[in-house]
């Protein structure tokens, strides 16, 4: 935690911390298994969040029917924007989880029949950061995540800043932690005198 209570949240920039961060939501919290259920809702909540860029909030609402094709529409809690989602990457990860389940229910319903708040997705997340000894996960790492690798697959921060509805370049570099990354790059041969 850094001051006021907030966590500097970023994306995990390697694949080996995805991995890891996969096994930590399938493990459970402590010395406690987690239920084979609710660790497959978990990991698919985060490989969903991570392949897509949804904020937590727009991924807990969506509904099994949404997530039936290749191509998702929804329209964004925070900006009412309408958004395409393209979940082809994840069908494998997807049609499983949907067997037998209704239409009409929520993806990543909670153990209540509703879905998950954002507060729940957070839990899960910090959870798992926290066997990780990780202080720096929330519910953005999964947004960010997305962004960080597909700036460093496309270098298209146009594309990336069209995807996050951000204002700007730089806001879209800042968001993702691109632009310290740069900086600290810059900075680690720099000397003078």
């Amino acid at each position: 935690m850094t001051k006021k209570g907030l966590v500097n949240v970023q994306p995990l920039r390697t694949q080996d911390e995805i991995k890891d961060m996969i096994n930590a939501l399938r493990r459970g919290n402590k010395a406690t298994r987690k239920r084979k259920d609710l660790a497959e809702r978990d990991v698919l909540l985060f490989l969903t969040g991570i392949n897509t860029g949804l904020r937590a909030g727009d991924l807990v609402r969506l509904k099994v029917a949404d997530v039936r094709t290749d191509t998702c529409y929804l329209q964004e809690q925070k900006t009412g924007k309408k958004r395409e989602i393209q979940l082809a990457s994840i069908r494998p990860d997807l049609d499983p989880f949907l067997e037998g389940k209704a239409d009409e229910a929520y993806l990543f319903a909670s153990q209540k029949g509703t879905h998950l708040s954002t507060t729940q997705v957070y839990r899960i997340l910090e959870a798992a950061a926290d066997w990780l000894g990780r202080t720096d996960i929330g519910t953005h790492t999964m947004r960010k995540t997305f962004g960080y690798h597909l700036y460093k697959q496309t270098k298209d921060v146009a594309l990336l800043q069209e995807i996050f509805n951000h204002a700007s370049p730089t806001i879209t570099k800042r968001y993702i932690g691109i632009r310290r990354e740069e900086i600290n790059r810059s900075l680690e041969r720099f000397r003078l005198g």
